[in-house]
């Protein structure tokens, strides 16, 4: 519920790997085929050396790493939207990423059995860098009492 939340609170996610079958689903889903996703002779002959998880797909599996934390189990009314989101360092195939979660702003919205909450999402690979960083905001439920 809303009133649970508490600005400055920090979860840590699970972990999970990216693999080559995430990415070349998600091209296929997305219909993204861009080669530094899909090619590897071209990505080893770009910045990064080979291929890269595509940015959206890292911002994906950070919404269902974060959720994992179970904070809007019962509670989510509404996804309402990312805001800031900044893609700071590449994923590559077999990175492992994490998300620390940190609630940093609640506000009550105008009907009162619900509220708005807004998450910090950072995520970090295995070797602690900063890949992405997001905010993710959240309707959620109000107690009855409120």
């Amino acid at each position: 519920m809303f009133e649970d939340f508490k600005v400055g609170e920090k979860y840590i996610s699970p972990s999970r790997t990216v693999t080559e079958t995430d990415v070349v689903l998600f091209a296929g889903l997305s219909g993204d085929y861009n080669p530094l996703h899909v090619d590897e002779e071209f990505a080893k002959k770009s910045i990064f050396g080979g291929r890269i998880a595509h940015g959206i797909l890292t911002l994906a599996i950070s919404a269902g790493l974060g959720d994992r934390c179970g904070w809007f189990d019962g509670t989510a009314i509404a996804f309402l939207g990312f805001e800031e989101v900044r893609f700071t360092a590449p994923v590559k195939l077999g990175d492992t990423i994490t998300v620390e979660v940190e609630i940093v702003d609640k506000r009550e919205s105008r009907k009162k059995d619900r509220g708005i909450v807004v998450q910090k999402r950072t995520v970090r690979n295995q070797r602690g860098e900063i890949v992405m960083e997001a905010r993710f905001v959240h309707l959620v439920k109000r107690s009855s009492q409120s």
